[in-house]
């Protein structure tokens, strides 16, 4: 992994576990259902960040490898098999524009 990615990636993933323990709080607490709906999602957006992260660092790094070795089919295989978990790849929005 490089080192700028690795970096990053872990200071974002630090900030989301403060945050995370702040929401789960806010939910000890009953604060107001809206108001810890509006937390969840920023946390999530957090982690999508950290998704654009590693994936960046994948293309930049093993990708580029296993097209240099020969090997692009097997890894776009894979990235495309890892992306089925990425909401904004196969989200409703995502399925809708399959259709």
């Amino acid at each position: 992994m490089k080192e700028q990615h690795k970096t990053t990636a872990l200071n974002r993933l630090k900030t989301v576990r403060g945050h995370l323990e702040g929401v789960i709080g806010m939910v000890g607490e009953e604060r107001y259902c809206p108001d810890i709906m509006k937390q969840v999602s920023a946390l999530q957006a957090s982690l999508e960040r950290v998704n654009r992260i590693l994936l960046q660092n994948h293309l930049e790094t093993c990708v580029n490898q296993a097209v240099a070795e020969g090997r692009a089919e097997e890894i776009v295989d894979e990235l495309m098999e890892t992306m089925k978990y990425t909401a904004a790849v196969t989200g409703p929005a995502a399925q809708k524009e399959e259709m």
